[in-house]
Parts: C-alpha cells; structure tokens; sequence
C-alpha cells in the first residue's frame, strides 16, 4: 500500500477514535468517575526500567485518555501527552485538570510529532499497551521517535505481545474454551479491516465511525525498525499478566493483574531502547 492509502486509513482510525472516546470515558473498564490510580496500568517491571522521572520530559505518544500519561506526571515529570483524535485529547485534558496533573496534550497523528512539537526533544519516550497495531509502517515510526530523543534518551514501548494478538479473544460459535490461533503473528499482510460497534470496555455501542484497520506487528519488526533507526536495544521483558482480564478462565495474582493458570504464555512485552 502506498502512503496515501496509510493517510486514509489512519484518518478512518482517527474517526473511530473520536466515536469511541465518549464510550471510554463513561466506561467501568477505565473507572474515571472513581479517582482511579493511573499506576494501576503498570506492571512493576515498568518503573524499574523507566527509572528516576523527576525533573524529565518525558512523552506519552497515543496516550487516547491519557491515563499513563498522569502516572508520569505525578512522579515528578514534565509530561506531555500526544494523540490524534481530537475527543481524546479534550478528554484527557479535563481528566488531568480533575486530578490536579500538570500535563500538556498535544492532538496530532504520531508520525507528524516532531513537527507537531516544534522540534523539541525529550528525555523519555513512552508508547504502550494497544497503540502500535494502530500504525502501518513501523520503520517511519522509529525514525519519528530518534527525532523525538535527545542524545542518551530512552525509548520505552510497552505492548501487547503479538502472540496474544494472534489468539482470538473469544470461541467462535460452537466452539470451546481453547485458544486458537486465529489471526497472524508476523506483519506484511497488509490492515486488518473491523467493523465493531462495541469496543474492548463495557458499554454502549459506538455511534459513528465503525470502522478501523490494525496492522500486525512481529517483535523482530519492532526491534529491527528501533535499531535500524540507530537506537539501541537495552532490554527486553515478557510478561505473562496483563492489567485486565481478557479471558474467563484467567486468575487474578498478587499484583492485582491476571495471568492464564495454563498455560504460560506471554502477554506483554516491554522494550528498552537509548539513543
């Protein structure tokens, strides 16, 4: 595909962002009528590989409601969120002006960020949980976030793994409980097109724009695009909880996330990278 079909169907992804943020902010899934701990999204793991935030600037890139966004701020960062649907960004401004956050949210689409943000470089990157299957062409991608680091930056991308991308969320009718692979690990073939009115929270249907495309994402795309964009790969962890449970048959652990009682498979994955 050529960059003007990516344009357009990022544009119909914007759209179904839009729709979907009103469903998002009413929902229990992200419990904002509550005074939620936006540290509830982070598995431990994630702080001992961030390090000390106070007194950094640090990027939330596809932050959608800006929840993580908060957690940065609240430990001592100058936090700025970047998002390309408008309904988020208004959202995830007045959720951080409730909670007191000191964060700046800026609506653009990531590969337009370094304009976006006249230039200015940070001292962390962060990307996470649901955002890369929402870009088509990850090479353009890590050259976006080289730009966006300063010299010795971290680059920190905290993901689905695309392992668990290729299990089918639910049986199909007729089936059991088993998880199936259903959809391809690897990337290079091509979006994947939905038409969903619901999304991955409670709540009511989406009143709009149905449609999205997601694109798969092997981790050796992921790594090699950092790389080849001349970053340095520091660590990479697998994860066999996730912050909510995808499943019935999951289990709740000590840390408050779930786990699969068999078998044990990763779920997350999380990348560091320098500059």
């Amino acid at each position: 595909m050529t960059s003007v079909d990516h344009d357009r169907l990022m544009r119909a992804n914007q759209a179904n962002w839009d729709a979907r943020t009103p469903v998002h902010l009413a929902s229990r899934f992200y419990g904002l009528d509550q005074n939620p701990d936006p540290e509830r999204w982070f598995a431990p793991w994630e702080w001992e590989d961030l390090g000390e935030l106070a007194d950094r600037d640090v990027l939330h890139l596809q932050c959608h409601l800006g929840t993580e966004t908060i957690a940065f701020a609240r430990r001592g960062a100058r936090a700025v969120g970047l998002d390309f649907s408008e309904a988020s960004v208004a959202a995830a401004t007045g959720i951080a002006a409730q909670a007191g956050a000191d964060v700046t949210y800026v609506r653009a689409n990531v590969y337009d960020a370094h304009e976006a943000l006249d230039g200015r470089q940070f001292d962390v990157v962060y990307t996470g949980k649901g955002a890369l299957c929402y870009l088509p062409d990850l090479h353009r991608w890590a050259e976006v976030v080289g730009r966006l680091l300063r010299p010795g930056g971290r680059f920190y991308v905290v993901e689905f793994h695309p392992l668990l991308n290729s299990l089918g969320p639910k049986p199909a009718p007729g089936e059991g409980p088993e998880l199936l692979l259903r959809h391809d690990y690897l990337g290079g073939g091509g979006p994947v097109h939905r038409d969903a009115t619901h999304t991955y929270t409670d709540g009511p249907a989406v009143e709009g724009a149905t449609d999205s495309y997601e694109w798969m994402h092997g981790m050796g795309e992921v790594v090699n695009a950092l790389t080849e964009a001349g970053l340095t790969v520091r660590r990479l962890r697998e994860s066999d909880e996730l912050p909510w449970p995808r499943w019935p048959q999951m289990v709740r652990t000590e840390s408050g996330w779930w786990r699969l009682p068999e078998p044990r498979i990763p779920l997350l994955y999380g990348l560091l990278a320098t500059h």
